[in-house]
């Protein structure tokens, strides 16, 4: 049963990956999810490729990601130039995988995690040897965003965060670019102290993930994969992830979460992978086995891991299969 899923999330990963190299969020026709291209999702997408060593495809996706940010360099320039002073001005989060246009409706496009992330994964497949780097014009690009995140102030910039939503300082966002920045400063010149102020935010913070959260699904991306925290942050994290959060189909986001809010917060279940991926990691079979376990309960009969369940309910909304969390199960799945 295991090989069969993950032969058919690699199917399904290679259906979201569009012939110029990016993802689309998930495959149902009926949402635009199956439409546009969010930044952040094509480096969990690509996780999965990366953890079947199917590093062409990696590769391909960085390299599309490398060309959106230089087609859009003049904005990227301007911000730089002059500290957004709002949303359009900063570097959108969801393209459209032909033309790598913006989609520019007015959401919660002020996303730094995801410049971080995309920093962070540059500079980790370098450090394995994975090139991905082509050129002079990316290595300039990939300078642009550094200092992109200088000018808008990441350690106390107020963006919309992994979930699109509240106008905050988050924690998620701060150590995502803490991350970036370190690993790519290995390639292109990071001013130390440019990180030393993310790593100030960050103590400040943690284990909140902002003024208006005590605790945060995304939280966990700072110790999967950015690995940012100290051990007694990341037990803290879990702790407060596992007590507040966890449910029998999933992870809710956080408490008195409105998004998909059906007589309670919906259950994500790329928590329960993801959860796996991190108790692997601390060498913890136990947990490890029981997440994956969670996550193989909560996949429907054609093997898709759904982005949600309604609360307290077997039925998933539309967003399915969810690419994101396909390729974390991926990951979970073959983890050695």
């Amino acid at each position: 049963m295991t090989s069969q899923i993950i032969d058919t999330s690699i199917d399904i990963l290679k259906q979201l990956q569009h012939p110029k190299g990016l993802f689309v969020a998930a495959l149902d026709k009926r949402t635009h999810y199956s439409r546009q291209a969010w930044i952040r999702d094509n480096i969990y997408c690509a996780l999965g490729f990366e953890a079947t060593q199917r590093h062409a495809e990696v590769v391909k996706a960085y390299r599309a990601l490398l060309d959106v940010f230089l087609k859009h360099e003049h904005k990227i320039d301007w911000a730089i130039v002059e500290k957004p002073d709002d949303k359009w001005k900063y570097i959108h989060a969801r393209f459209d995988p032909e033309t790598f246009e913006e989609f520019n409706q007015d959401w919660g496009n002020m996303q730094n995690d995801s410049i971080g992330a995309f920093l962070f994964k540059i500079g980790d497949l370098e450090s394995k040897g994975i090139k991905v780097i082509r050129n002079k014009d990316d290595e300039r690009i990939l300078q642009k965003l550094v200092y992109y995140l200088n000018s808008i102030q990441y350690w106390q910039d107020k963006d919309n965060g992994v979930w699109e939503e509240n106008e905050e300082v988050h924690a998620s966002s701060v150590g995502a670019c803490v991350a970036g920045l370190k690993k790519i400063s290995k390639i292109i010149d990071v001013p130390a102290v440019l990180i030393q102020k993310g790593e100030e935010t960050l103590n400040q913070l943690l284990p909140r993930e902002s003024e208006s959260k005590d605790v945060d699904l995304a939280l966990l991306s700072l110790i999967y994969p950015y690995g940012v925290v100290s051990d007694e942050q990341r037990e803290q994290i879990l702790q407060n992830v596992e007590s507040k959060l966890v449910r029998e189909r999933g992870v809710i986001r956080y408490t008195d979460d409105y998004y998909f809010n059906r007589n309670g917060e919906a259950e994500w279940t790329f928590g329960f992978p993801w959860l796996s991926i991190i108790y692997k990691q601390l060498n913890r079979p136990d947990k490890t086995a029981f997440y994956l376990r969670k996550t193989l309960e909560v996949v429907n009969d054609a093997s898709e891991l759904p982005e949600l369940y309604y609360a307290d309910s077997d039925e998933h909304n539309e967003n399915t299969p969810l690419g994101w969390g396909q390729s974390l199960m991926i990951v979970a799945l073959t983890q050695g």
